[in-house]
């Protein structure tokens, strides 16, 4: 079982054992959502499946469990959808991108959340899946009806923060955030998105994509402790709270700690665009 990264090499062998597995396309653009449909069809891993952050892994209608600008929908309602692909849980996941890991993580978490265990991040992303030769397709999804499946809920295996349990941890040792946007956004000097520039105050900043190497990989496990430890600088990991601009980039980071065995971290979803959007929150700049 994969439950952080898994290579491509890897994930050929997963393919050829014949053990139930499922591979998830998640590549998307958030200034441009409608180039993920155009990524897809343009070109994917043979037999993957579109999970799309609008459509599949953000609730638009309201009945998400947090605020922001990307709301975590119902975890009843996720199950639906997975059933309706023929996920079962049984099946390895395999979720990936062509963005530097920057939508994926999110339905990696989604799944733990789920309590499903079995899911990993393609370490590389489509860019190293083809350059080891591993099999793709292009065009329209193949029309056979899939197979409707019951998809369990379990227990949670990550933890995630509302804003309203967050905001009195802020200024304490209880909780340590780490925000995932550049630095640039982070100081509030700007912000393309959001109404309020800036960050929630005692926020650490590291932007997700430090996580990655020259050739789009994670660093390995002894760099990442190393980084993280100094960032945190004495501070407890199990204190970490994990935010970006609206729960999705930051968790490259929370699985890079993971990777470099500092335990399993706390996501803060609704994130700056909910903070920002919440009266009487205080915003920093700096």
């Amino acid at each position: 079982m994969y439950t952080t990264l898994i290579s491509a090499e890897q994930l050929k062998v997963l393919q050829a054992s014949g053990q139930p597995l499922m591979v998830f396309d998640c590549s998307f653009e958030l200034m441009k959502p409608e180039m993920a449909d155009i990524m897809f069809s343009t070109l994917r891993i043979q037999g993957a499946q579109q999970a799309h952050l609008d459509r599949n892994l953000s609730s638009r209608d309201g009945s998400g469990v947090n605020g922001g600008r990307n709301p975590l929908p119902a975890r009843e309602s996720l199950a639906v959808w997975l059933g309706g692909l023929g996920f079962q849980n049984n099946m390895q996941a395999v979720v990936y991108d062509r963005n530097g890991a920057n939508y994926c993580g999110r339905l990696w978490w989604i799944l733990k959340w789920l309590g499903h265990d079995a899911v990993a991040v393609l370490n590389g992303g489509l860019q190293a899946w083809q350059a080891a030769g591993g099999a793709v397709e292009s065009g329209a999804p193949a029309t056979k009806p899939k197979p409707s499946s019951q998809f369990e809920l379990k227990p949670a295996l990550r933890e995630w923060m509302s804003t309203s349990e967050l905001a009195p941890q802020v200024g304490h040792s209880d909780a340590t955030l780490i925000d995932a946007r550049s630095a640039v956004r982070f100081r509030g000097e700007m912000e393309p998105i959001d109404p309020v520039a800036g960050h929630i105050p005692g926020a650490l900043n590291r932007p997700f994509a430090e996580n990655l190497d020259a050739n789009g990989f994670f660093k390995s496990a002894e760099v990442l402790r190393a980084e993280f430890e100094k960032l945190l600088a004495g501070r407890k990991p199990e204190s970490v709270v994990h935010y970006c601009g609206s729960g999705v980039s930051t968790l490259p980071n929370l699985l890079a700690m993971e990777l470099a065995g500092l335990g399993s971290t706390r996501l803060y979803p609704g994130s700056w665009s909910e903070w920002s959007g919440t009266p009487g929150l205080p915003c920093a700049k700096s």
